[in-house]
């Protein structure tokens, strides 16, 4: 692949999480939000990218969702389980994005808020349509999902950079 091409990132929020008596790490998917998983996964597949590499933190949530969403794509990305995007800022995030081999055109980041949302605000130099219209009146709630896409190797991928290119969260 050229660096030329634009690739996409999707930063998609894990789904509802449930409140037992577990570590925050350790809190699985509530009803809700094994509902809402593969809703956003449809949501995904008909955006019509094909994913190449999912980066999926390691808490109970974010891999459930990255679970029930996955089986709804038309085929299963690489997945790498990343204990760095656990409770990362965005610019921890963006480090681990940097590190995407350059062969990877589209990638999807299965993590959580606030680093989520503030990952998706500090990369849109440049907005289409409605989406980031949408986005702010939405705000980024559980399992909502931003697409982005910029030019070059992802090593150069930092604030400003991208442009926000569509925008999803499930009905309330």
């Amino acid at each position: 692949m050229s660096v030329a091409e634009p690739r996409r990132i999707v930063l998609f929020r894990h789904a509802k999480a449930d409140w037992p008596q577990v570590s925050d790490h350790e809190r699985p998917l509530a009803e809700r939000g094994r509902k809402d998983a593969p809703v956003a996964g449809r949501k995904l597949a008909d955006s019509g990218i094909d994913l190449d590499l999912a980066i999926c933190s390691t808490s109970a949530r974010t891999r459930e969702t990255w679970k029930l969403a996955v089986h709804e794509l038309p085929h299963r990305p690489r997945t790498v389980y990343e204990e760095r995007v656990y409770e990362a800022s965005p610019g921890e995030l963006i480090a681990v994005l940097n590190e995407t081999p350059d062969d990877v055109r589209s990638a999807v980041l299965v993590g959580h808020n606030p680093g989520i949302q503030g990952l998706a605000d500090v990369l849109s130099g440049q907005v289409e349509g409605d989406a980031g219209e949408r986005m702010a009146r939405r705000g980024f709630p559980t399992s909502a999902f931003a697409v982005l896409s910029f030019t070059g190797p992802w090593k150069s991928l930092e604030p400003g950079t991208a442009t926000l290119l569509d925008y999803w969260a499930p009905s309330e």
